[in-house]
Order: C-alpha cells, then sequence, then structure tokens
C-alpha cells in the first residue's frame, strides 16, 4: 500500500498530511522554521505498523474492555489487539486504512473513509470523513460521520508533539496545563474502573502549567503505583475529564526555549495525555519524544453508562472538532 502525501499552506503554516490513516505528518511553523510534531520519515514508512503516529484513530479511539459491548438485546464482539481488550478500532483500525481524498484546496483537505458493517466487529457500514483546514496560525481538526445502524465512534488524532528544535530532545522542558479538575481511574490494563476521581492533590492536577518532566521525574524517583495511571510505565497514559467552558478550551502545551505555545479547543468531552514511554521507532522515534493530548470520547464508553454515550443513531450526522492555535 502505497502513501500519497498532500500538503495545505498559508504564509504563517505548512501542514502535510498522508492518505494512510488519514495522517498529519508535519505541522511546520514557517516563522521559527520548526515542525511541530514527530513523524516516521520516508511515507513508505507508514504502510506498515506504528504506533499510530500522527494518525485518525478509529472506529473507536482508547480502549473497550474485554473487546465487546452491547446494543439493545445483541453483543458485538471485537477484534481484540491488546490482549483481552481492543485498543484504537482493532488490529486493521482507521489508522491502518488508505482514505480518499475527497477535496484539496491551497488551505484544506478532506479525506473519507467507508467502512463497512462488522469491519473490525463494529455494527454498521459507517462513512466518516477527516479535514484539515488552516486559517492564519491555527489548524482546525474536524471529524463527522453517519452510520446506517446504531454503533459506537470515537475518532481522535494521535499526533506527537514535540516543540524543541531538535527532535531527539524529550518533552522534559514542555509545560501542560490541562482544563480539567477529573480524570478517569482506570486498572493496570487501562480500562477505566468507572469511577470519575478528582486531580486535586495527585500527580494527575494540571489545572495550571506544570513541567512535564518535573512529573514524569516524581513518578520515577517515587515509584508512584496508583490505579490512575499504568503501574509498569513511568509516565502519564491518562483520560481528563474537560470542564466545560464556552470556548471549549481544552489545554496549552508550551516550550520556553523555543517559545512556542499551543492552544487546544474542542467540542470533545475527554482528552487522552500520553507521554510517550512506550514509544519506540526504529532508530528514530524514542520513549518521551513526544506528548500527545488525544481530544476524544471516554474509552470504554459503550460499557460504561455513566460515561457520555457514544452511541450514534441511524443516518444521523455527528460532527466534532479540535481546534489548535500556534503562537
Amino acid at each position: 500500500m502505497k502513501a500519497q502525501s498532500s500538503k495545505i499552506e498559508n504564509k504563517y503554516l505548512r501542514i502535510k498530511t498522508i492518505n494512510i490513516g488519514a495522517c498529519l505528518y508535519e505541522v511546520y511553523d514557517k516563522q521559527r522554521k520548526i515542525n511541530l510534531i514527530l513523524n516516521l520519515g520516508p511515507t513508505k514508512n507508514y504502510s506498515s505498523k506504528n504506533f499510530y503516529v500522527g494518525a485518525t484513530c478509529g472506529r473507536y479511539a482508547g480502549r473497550i474492555s474485554n473487546s465487546k459491548f452491547r446494543i439493545k438485546n445483541k453483543i458485538y464482539k471485537l477484534d481484540g489487539n491488546e490482549g483481552r481488550n481492543t485498543l484504537h478500532g482493532g488490529k486493521i483500525g482507521f489508522d491502518r486504512l488508505k482514505w480518499k481524498i475527497h477535496h484539496c484546496s491551497k488551505t484544506k483537505i478532506i479525506y473519507q473513509l467507508l467502512s463497512k458493517n462488522l469491519d473490525q466487529g463494529f455494527p454498521g457500514d459507517l462513512n466518516s470523513e477527516c479535514s484539515y483546514e488552516i486559517k492564519n496560525k491555527s489548524l482546525i481538526i474536524k471529524y463527522q460521520y453517519k452510520s446506517n445502524q446504531f454503533t459506537h465512534v470515537s475518532l481522535t488524532n494521535h499526533s506527537y508533539w514535540n516543540l524543541n528544535k531538535n527532535k531527539k530532545e524529550t518533552i522534559f522542558n514542555h509545560d501542560l496545563k490541562i482544563n480539567s479538575e477529573k480524570y478517569l481511574e482506570v486498572n493496570n490494563k487501562l480500562i477505566p474502573t468507572g469511577k470519575i476521581k478528582k486531580v486535586k492533590n495527585t500527580i494527575n492536577d494540571f489545572t495550571k502549567f506544570q513541567n512535564i518532566g518535573k512529573k514524569i521525574s516524581i513518578i520515577k524517583n517515587k515509584k508512584i503505583k496508583r490505579v490512575s495511571n499504568t503501574i509498569n510505565q513511568l509516565g502519564f497514559d491518562l483520560t481528563f475529564c474537560v470542564k466545560k467552558n464556552s470556548k471549549n478550551y481544552l489545554a496549552s502545551l508550551k516550550n520556553k526555549k523555543t517559545n512556542i505555545q499551543l492552544d487546544f479547543y474542542s467540542n470533545l468531552p475527554g482528552v487522552q495525555l500520553y507521554t510517550s514511554q512506550g514509544l519506540r521507532y526504529k532508530n528514530k522515534l524514542a520513549p518521551y519524544q513526544g506528548v500527545c493530548l488525544e481530544t476524544q470520547h471516554y474509552p470504554d464508553a459503550p460499557n460504561n453508562k455513566n460515561f457520555p454515550s457514544t452511541l450514534i443513531k441511524p443516518k444521523k450526522l455527528y460532527k466534532h472538532f479540535t481546534k489548535i492555535n500556534i503562537s
């Protein structure tokens, strides 16, 4: 499967994308001459499995417990790809598929994908659309989808952000703020327990800017064992519940060394913070080289009635957006 790359740009930004996984390949700040995300190098590398670098994850971003869910009285068994559980849609999720270019102008590209009924076990023919658009110094990512059956959907972009000029440098010099006072407690398989906990007085408090390196150092030095994070992984892989606000503000990531700040906005209820402690790709990518802020629905929502529902109705169009302001 050959990857096809596309480009949109204005005087501030140059964005490169790839049709495999409707993938974000480059977010280039022209003024500072810095690419702000990690990539796999040659586009041919996107034809093989990787750590979802820049990809659109679906049909369901995050984890679904025991690779199944029930709709009405019917149980749907999904393709498991992380032990007994399903991660990011299964073995052949949307990140592995070739999306069709529906539209491409100087500042906007739209990808489309048809996922047939029972693809990876999910019910319904699902038509999905992913668009990337630039306006001044902002990148806007939009997803919309429609199915002919009741089904569960959660799409996200899985870019690894690194605001250093030298991408070999870690994210330890990045500061992060998340507009969230609560997070999802998880078990040692990173499956939500159903409990929603407060971040106050925990390592998970990012209500004010916090240095990522210091946080991870605390985890390593104290060997914190907590159900709110992986027991064996020394970093974050955690869903934060976004505090509702009129501007849909979600998070900010900054690097004082390069003087770059990203401000994230989205109408989705959650954001997954992943500090890439498990990242490895050939000699190019290594742990802690990027930080993911995946705007999404809650993981395992199909099996948790207390979470915002991801069940979509037949023939109804659903829309979500993520906006990233670069300053």
